[in-house]
C-alpha cells in the first residue's frame, strides 16, 4: 500500500496549523517536508505542541526549496499569500512534482479579473491547466490535474448554498445578496490590531463591503452554474468566534408560487451523492457548531412567498471545509485515493 508524501510550504498559518493537525491522522500520506523561513529548524512538534507524539511531529521546519521538495514529495500544499504562491508553484511544476495552492493565484481563470482584484500575474501561463478544486462539482478533472486552485472559505460556502437552485433554474441571476460571518481565523495568524482579543470579543463588525476579494470568485463559480453573467452584492462580517462560517444567501424565485416543497426536492437531489452536503430537513436551519472542524455544508432553505424570496444559510467551517481539509480531499483525488480518505471526522462538539 503506498504511502504518498507531502510537503507543506506556510506551516506556521492557520491553514498550515490544520493540515498538519489533518495530515497526522490521515491513513495514506506522510508530511514529509514542512516550510517557513521564520521558523526553520525547529521540530513540527516544538513548534506546534498539539502535535507531539503523533506522526509529522518530528519533521524539522525547513527554508523552501523547489527542487528538494520535488525530488521528496509526491504532492505539496501551498499555504502562502497570494502573489507568492504563484511562482512557487511554478518552480514546483517545473520541477516535476504536483501543487495544490490554498491562496487565491490559480482560483481566476480571466487574468485580468485576477489583475483587477489582487496583484499583476507572473504565472498566467499556467492558469488555463489550473483545476478549480471544489470536489462536489470537479471531482473528475481534480483526479487529472498537476495544478489544483483550492477555493476560498465563503465562495465554498457560497457556491455550495446556490449550485442547485441554479441547476434546477429556481432562480433569477438578478439581484442576490450574500451575507456571511465569519470566526477571526478566516482573517489569519499575523498579530495585528482589527484581530487583536480586545478589537474582536464582545463585538461584531463588517467589512470589505462591495470590494471583498472573494467576489470575483464566487461570480464565477454562479456564472458558470448559470449559464449566464451574474454579479452579486458580497458583504462579509466578523463574529466573535474562532472558526466558522455562516452565509445567508437572499435570491428571487423565477417563478411565483415555487413552494418549498420543491425546492427542497431540487436539493435533495442535486446533493444525493455528495455527503458532505447536508440538505436539513425542512424547517431547519444551519449552525456553525454543527459543522466545526468537519468537512460538512450544512444548507437550510426558506421559501418567503410574501416577497417571493428563497433563502439559503449555508454553514461550513472555514478551516477545515473552507480551506485545508477541502486541499486534503484534492489531495486525495490527486493521489487516487477516495476524496473522503482521513476526512470523516465528526464535528467538534461541545
Amino acid at each position: 500500500m503506498k504511502i504518498f508524501k507531502v510537503g507543506l510550504v506556510g506551516v506556521t498559518g492557520y491553514t498550515g496549523m490544520e493540515l498538519a493537525r489533518l495530515l497526522a491522522s490521515h491513513p495514506r500520506m506522510k508530511l514529509e517536508m514542512a516550510c517557513s523561513r521564520t521558523e526553520s529548524g525547529l521540530r513540527l512538534g516544538e513548534f506546534y505542541p498539539f502535535l507531539e507524539g503523533l506522526p509529522g511531529s518530528d519533521v524539522v521546519i525547513s527554508i523552501f526549496d523547489a527542487r528538494e521538495a520535488a525530488r521528496r514529495c509526491d504532492l505539496v500544499f501551498l499555504a502562502v499569500p497570494h502573489g507568492k504562491a504563484m511562482e512557487m508553484a511554478g518552480e514546483l511544476l517545473e520541477a516535476g512534482t504536483r501543487v495544490i495552492d490554498l491562496s487565491a493565484d490559480f482560483r481566476l481563470r480571466d487574468v485580468d479579473v485576477y489583475e483587477d482584484w489582487y496583484v499583476p500575474h507572473t504565472r498566467r501561463e499556467l492558469l488555463p491547466e489550473a483545476v478549480y478544486g471544489l470536489p462536489e462539482l470537479y471531482a473528475a478533472e481534480t483526479a487529472r490535474a498537476r495544478l489544483v486552485a483550492n477555493p476560498g472559505c465563503y465562495p465554498s460556502s457560497a457556491i455550495l448554498g446556490l449550485y442547485a437552485a441554479f441547476k434546477h433554474g429556481l432562480i433569477s441571476p438578478d439581484n442576490i445578496v450574500i451575507d456571511s460571518k465569519s470566526g477571526t481565523s478566516g482573517a489569519g495568524r499575523k498579530p495585528v490590531v482589527p484581530s487583536l482579543f480586545c478589537e474582536v470579543y464582545d463585538t461584531f463588525r463588517a467589512y470589505g463591503l462591495g470590494k471583498h476579494r472573494h467576489t470575483p470568485e464566487i461570480e464565477q463559480e454562479y456564472s458558470r452554474a448559470a449559464g449566464c453573467d451574474v454579479r452579486v452584492s458580497f458583504n462579509p462580517h466578523l463574529v466573535p468566534m474562532v472558526r466558522g462560517i455562516l452565509s445567508t444567501i437572499y435570491t428571487t424565485l423565477r417563478k411565483p408560487g415555487t413552494t418549498l416543497d420543491e425546492v427542497h426536492a431540487a436539493y435533495c437531489e442535486t446533493w444525493a451523492q455528495s455527503p458532505w452536503v447536508r440538505v436539513l430537513p425542512k424547517g431547519k436551519l444551519p449552525e456553525t457548531r454543527f459543522v466545526r472542524g468537519s468537512m460538512f455544508c450544512d444548507l437550510g432553505l426558506v421559501v418567503d412567498p410574501r416577497t417571493n424570496r428563497l433563502i439559503v444559510v449555508s454553514a461550513i467551517d472555514n478551516l477545515c471545509r473552507g480551506a485545508s481539509g477541502q486541499a486534503l480531499a484534492n489531495a486525495n483525488l490527486m493521489c487516487g485515493l477516495p476524496v473522503d480518505c482521513g476526512l470523516n471526522a465528526a464535528p467538534m462538539l461541545p
